[in-house]
């Protein structure tokens, strides 16, 4: 991790000024309270991620003093806007899970308690300074990392040996591959790139070098619709448009059954990705393989997706939630407790390295052939590119890549992006370089 460290040091100080937060504290209300009466604090926990079920049931049976009441939300942007617009109802919940991509946007608009007398000393001490530096700005604390989620490419062992392809190491070569699968069977494909999953456009861009967002002094650079960004969507547009992908809904029901019914032979995923499929595929255990995503002719990744745990403005329970974030993701009985759930199991790789020989001894390995998953996805963080900044309006520019991808394409939703974005910089009184 030490390669990135550098790069997003400058760049999180930079957003620090570009977001006002450098003399502002945001969202800082929310004195904590203990146990009152000798009744334990309850905390309302909002999240979508796996394992979370478990996560609490763990932690309820061994915290007297405090107890967690779980709601599962969707991910997202649907999720967020959720979040946000319970903030403003004055119901959110304590604890809540934000990705990476969120926590400027949260912590400029209010959202987030400062957790720095909370949790500022963990995070400084638990977490290699590229991770801390994702959730810190301003000197402040606002969320406490979870996991990293540089990508990862799956691919079915068994149809890939079928149809005589090898692991596309570059994105040429995936090309190849998919004329090659396409030409054999006509109704299978080798993977499905979805329109309505920002996320994944952001991390392939990151991959290929784009920046979505800059900081120049105290002013915010869009680049949303940047070169390295248009060379990812020309590609995929030409693949589809080739028909030599599918494009699925991600995470919809066709899209499962299209991988399950072996018509979808790969998919472009994360360190994440594993826990699902064993729900989501259960008969297809032993079938699938991890490797590194195809790059541009040199090792690389972006972040796909990453999560924190933060606490809500409005929140009155800010020192027990952050107890409970701290047992969540430093703790070894935390990870553990995340991994036990057989019904919704995770396979997130912990941001906190110490942490990740605990998940690795816990994960069962057996659905990806006794693979070690968390092996090559730690190698996987050292390829990711450095420099990425995420923006101050960062879910209506997801919003507008998705609604104008799902009409008109990868290439007219980043344009849209773009707009966005630079339009959300300037409606938020911040300032747009020119």
């Amino acid at each position: 991790m030490t390669r990135t460290s550098r790069s997003f040091r400058t760049a999180a100080f930079a957003a620090v000024a570009a977001l006002g937060l450098l003399t502002t504290a945001c969202g800082g209300d929310g004195d904590s309270t203990g146990s009152a009466a000798g009744k334990p604090v309850t905390l309302t926990y909002w999240t979508w991620t796996l394992g979370a079920k478990s996560t609490v049931e763990a932690f309820n049976r061994t915290h007297k003093d405090i107890k967690v009441e779980f709601t599962e939300i969707p991910g997202g942007t649907e999720g967020y806007s959720k979040l946000a617009n319970a903030v403003k109802a004055g119901n959110a919940p304590d604890v809540a899970t934000i990705e990476y991509q969120m926590v400027p946007e949260f912590a400029s608009q209010g959202n987030l308690i400062d957790l720095t007398k909370y949790a500022g000393e963990t995070v400084k001490t638990k977490f290699p300074q590229s991770i801390q530096s994702l959730v810190t700005f301003g000197g402040k604390t606002w969320t406490v990392p979870y996991d990293a989620a540089p990508q990862l490419y799956y691919y079915r062992t068994d149809l890939f040996k079928k149809y005589g392809i090898e692991v596309p190491r570059t994105w040429d070569e995936f090309r190849t591959a998919a004329e090659k699968v396409k030409k054999q069977d006509k109704s299978v494909r080798l993977a499905s790139m979805p329109k309505n999953d920002p996320a994944l456009l952001a991390a392939l861009s990151w991959q290929a070098g784009g920046k979505w967002f800059a900081t120049e002094g105290d002013a915010w650079k869009a680049g949303v619709d940047d070169t390295a960004t248009k060379k990812v969507t020309s590609y995929w547009d030409g693949l589809i448009k080739d028909d030599l992908v599918q494009s699925y809904a991600g995470y919809s029901p066709e899209e499962t059954k299209a991988r399950t019914a072996g018509k979808t032979l790969s998919f472009l995923g994360a360190s994440w990705s594993a826990g699902g499929m064993q729900t989501s595929m259960p008969d297809l255990k032993g079938k699938w393989a991890a490797a590194p995503m195809p790059n541009w002719g040199t090792a690389a990744s972006g972040n796909y997706g990453g999560s924190s745990y933060g606490v809500l403005k409005g929140s009155e329970h800010a020192e027990a939630a952050a107890e409970f974030i701290t047992w969540l993701t430093t703790n070894k009985a935390g990870v553990e407790a995340r991994l036990a759930d057989l019904a919704s199991p995770s396979s997130a790789l912990p941001a906190n390295p110490g942490m990740r020989e605990v998940a690795a001894a816990k994960f069962d390995t057996s659905y990806l052939n006794g693979q070690d998953l968390y092996k090559l996805a730690s190698e996987q963080v050292d390829t990711i590119v450095p420099g990425w900044t995420w923006g101050p309006d960062q879910m209506d520019v997801y919003t507008a890549v998705q609604d104008a991808t799902a009409k008109s394409g990868f290439t007219a939703g980043v344009e849209a992006g773009q707009q966005k974005a630079e339009a959300g910089i300037t409606e938020r009184g911040l300032k747009l370089a020119e």
